[in-house]
């Protein structure tokens, strides 16, 4: 018995290892790529348009999530691209500052973001623009987008539209353009 219990005190003896010794795993970790060691690939932007590359995918102005307005009046209300890459720079720019929805468009090709948007809202307004972005359900998957995160954009649309000076009228239809989309972007 005498020998299993100095064994036992033996065992419980905290050991000192020296620190030539330490294995990388407890040692300093500041100079470890941890892209590289985890087998991540980087993206590297296009060089012409400054967008990140994007998996294939069919394009169609049905991706778009809603028909275009007929007529020109809507686009003129908007204040023709011009007036429309104005309200889409506002709305990314209120977006990203705002906190309940910043953290959406942290880590985000907001450069393409701009583009879409800019695609997308031109061609319901009828102001002469092809959409060439995903469909709305696979442009948002995987985001989490919450119905109060919806909202939230919407106010930062709204507050864009009325420095841009839109007509409310015109806000309200193109609001009323948009509101279906909400099924294929809310997750939860």
């Amino acid at each position: 018995m005498p020998f299993a219990l100095a064994f036992a005190l033996l065992a419980a003896q905290p050991v000192t290892p020296d620190p030539q010794e330490v294995p990388a795993a407890q040692g300093d970790f500041s100079g470890v790529d941890w892209e590289k060691e985890f087998g991540v690939e980087k993206k590297v932007a296009d060089p012409v348009t400054g967008e990140f590359p994007v998996e294939p995918y069919q394009q169609g102005p049905a991706n778009a999530g809603a028909g275009p307005f007929t007529g020109e009046s809507m686009a003129r209300a908007f204040g023709g691209q011009d007036g429309i890459h104005r309200i889409v720079d506002r709305l990314v720019v209120l977006s990203e500052s705002d906190p309940r929805i910043s953290a959406i468009f942290k880590s985000r090709d907001l450069v393409r973001l701009r583009r879409t948007l800019f695609e997308q809202f031109c061609f319901i307004l009828n102001a002469g623009c092809i959409y060439s972005g995903r469909e709305m359900q696979a442009a948002h998957k995987d985001l989490g987008i919450t119905r109060a995160d919806l909202n939230a954009l919407v106010e930062n649309l709204q507050q864009a539209m009325r420095e841009g000076q839109v007509p409310f009228a015109a806000q309200n239809r193109f609001l009323a353009k948009l509101a279906p989309m909400d099924r294929q972007v809310v997750e939860r």
